[in-house]
């Protein structure tokens, strides 16, 4: 779909005779939607995620230079990457295979790896306000050039040295997150086979400082002859991941360690051979099988795309082609979505920093648990672009919070839940069900969460099954913070009523969930998403 903005303009949304409209095109109908049934199973278990099914990203482009690493001991960074543990920390993208390991004999990691040990440590590199305040002033300057760098498809090669490597690992440590680092597939020998020489000297550095964590090779192969003018296809890439596993069976500490990938861009045409490839020769070497998917461009695409059932339907074409692919050669392995968000392109402006965003977020977290899909990295918490999780000043962004809630509240356990909508094939109300996270406390065992989307203008009230309709249920409803026509460009999100912002830079806010009386019905309002904990389910899968 064409795009009814630019960067520097904003699509004015009108609400017009019920119906949402972009310009002058009908964007969705909003037809009074006044009641759904939703059929819940609570008998069983239809599929079982990793309980770091929702993972984060930093961005490869963060070193560039390598002083804006340092934004990584931002006290308030930290503080909202750890509330969204357990998960993964990949470091990857465009940029990591772009980018060459310079060791300069310049470490402040300690070799003690002790907790009190690496408790002082995480204290002491905390970023003192007044730089903290600076890089993040200079890295939105860093952040033009490097989305210029994107446009023009022209990619600077970069050094790192061990001083990258200890803030990244220090930064993935303080916060109890699981690093992924992403080495570059692109340092080739005359014979276009991976030269892994590179590679060898950072996991010796690494190995030295007992540093945990897993490993990946490569970004988006299928355009490393448009990027590079390097072409590897799906079997040479397969012998890659072969060679390096047996460096890494060799390492007393990453011999039993995960190795991800090929982080292939979305099944398209060649892409599809690429990875077939990929998996008849390499799929042994690897964990789990990594792709990537992003909804529409961010350079043409609109606010109609982010609220449009058929654009989220599409997600799941892609999901099973990839499924369809890995099971036909490689029965049984994992798969990934190893990096993903709403547009590719560094993001749309405007809107995927937004709170429109959410419903693209939301969805593809209930679709692909539902899928079968393990694992769902986020792109990005931190690093250039427009989707990030945090903005400039390093504030949650209305996607932290959705991510930040779905933690808290969703379990790995995938139930179903369906919508009973026959007449309305656009499937405007989406909804999805899960046990309720075990390790909240607040709850009792037993207890399910559903959480669903509303792409109608109009509130739906949800009729749920008799069984189900005395339960004590615990609703937690995200909203715009502000009204009118510009609300879904906000950038900031109201639970519940409440606007969310963090009390200080080391405190998030209580999100507190709102009881709804015995038996009234949950009522969704309009373009809005949820969760509800239905405290009282005693669903014997969830106890």
């Amino acid at each position: 779909m064409k795009s009814a903005t630019t960067a520097g303009s904003t699509i004015v949304a009108l609400a017009f005779f019920g119906a949402l409209y972009v310009g002058a095109k009908t964007v969705i109908s909003v037809d009074d939607v006044q009641s759904v049934r939703v059929d819940l199973v609570l008998s069983h278990v239809a599929r079982r995620v990793d309980e770091r099914f929702l993972s984060v990203a930093i961005d490869a482009s963060l070193i560039a230079e390598e002083k804006f690493m340092n934004l990584l001991n931002s006290p308030k960074l930290r503080t909202l990457a750890k509330a969204l543990t357990p998960a993964f920390l990949r470091f990857g993208g465009t940029k990591q295979d772009f980018m060459k390991f310079n060791p300069r004999g310049r470490s402040f990691q300690a070799r003690d790896s002790s907790s009190a040990v690496l408790e002082k440590l995480c204290e002491r590199l905390e970023l003192p306000p007044m730089l903290e305040n600076r890089l993040k002033q200079e890295w939105v300057l860093q952040s033009k050039t490097l989305l210029q760098e994107e446009l023009e498809g022209k990619y600077k090669k970069t050094k790192f040295s061990e001083y990258a490597v200890d803030l990244l690992y220090t930064f993935a440590n303080c916060s109890g997150l699981d690093l992924i680092f992403g080495l570059n597939a692109l340092l080739r020998t005359s014979e276009n086979t991976w030269d892994s020489t590179n590679a060898e000297l950072l996991l010796k550095y690494c190995e030295s400082r007992q540093y945990a964590m897993s490993w990946e090779l490569g970004n988006e192969p299928n355009s490393y002859e448009k990027k590079a003018g390097v072409r590897v296809d799906g079997y040479q890439l397969g012998q890659d991941f072969v060679h390096l596993h047996q460096i890494l069976q060799q390492s007393a500490v990453y011999h039993s360690t995960g190795l991800y990938g090929p982080d292939v861009g979305q099944p398209r045409d060649h892409r599809k051979y690429l990875l077939t490839g990929f998996l008849e020769t390499g799929a042994k070497a690897i964990t789990a099988c990594t792709w990537h998917h992003y909804y529409v461009n961010g350079r043409d695409t609109s606010l109609e795309d982010f609220l449009d059932p058929e654009v989220l339907d599409t997600l799941e074409t892609k999901i099973n082609e990839v499924l369809e692919i890995v099971e036909s050669v490689s029965p049984g392995k994992k798969v990934w979505l190893g990096e993903t968000s709403s547009a590719y392109g560094g993001g749309a402006v405007g809107l995927s920093d937004t709170f429109v965003a959410g419903f693209m977020w939301l969805d593809k977290l209930g679709l692909a648990a539902k899928l079968g899909l393990d694992v769902v990295i986020r792109q990005v918490l931190i690093g250039s672009g427009t989707y990030h999780l945090v903005d400039d000043n390093l504030d949650p962004l209305p996607d932290y919070w959705l991510s930040l809630l779905y933690k808290r509240l969703v379990g790995p356990e995938v139930l179903k839940a369906e919508v009973n909508m026959n007449s309305r094939p656009k499937k405007p109300i989406r909804v999805y069900l899960h046990c309720t996270n075990r390790k909240s406390t607040h709850y009792r065992p037993g207890a399910v969460t559903l959480f669903a989307l509303n792409l109608n203008k109009n509130e739906v009230t949800f009729i749920l099954p008799d069984h189900m309709a005395n339960s004590t249920i615990e609703e937690f409803v995200l909203q715009s913070s502000e009204a009118g026509e510009q609300s879904l460009y906000s950038r900031s999100v109201k639970l519940n009523g409440q606007v969310l912002r963090m009390v200080d830079d080391r405190t998030l806010p209580p999100l507190k969930g709102r009881e709804l009386p015995p038996g009234e019905h949950i009522k969704l309002p309009g373009f809005s998403f949820a969760f509800y904990v239905l405290i009282e389910a005693q669903a014997p899968v969830c106890k």
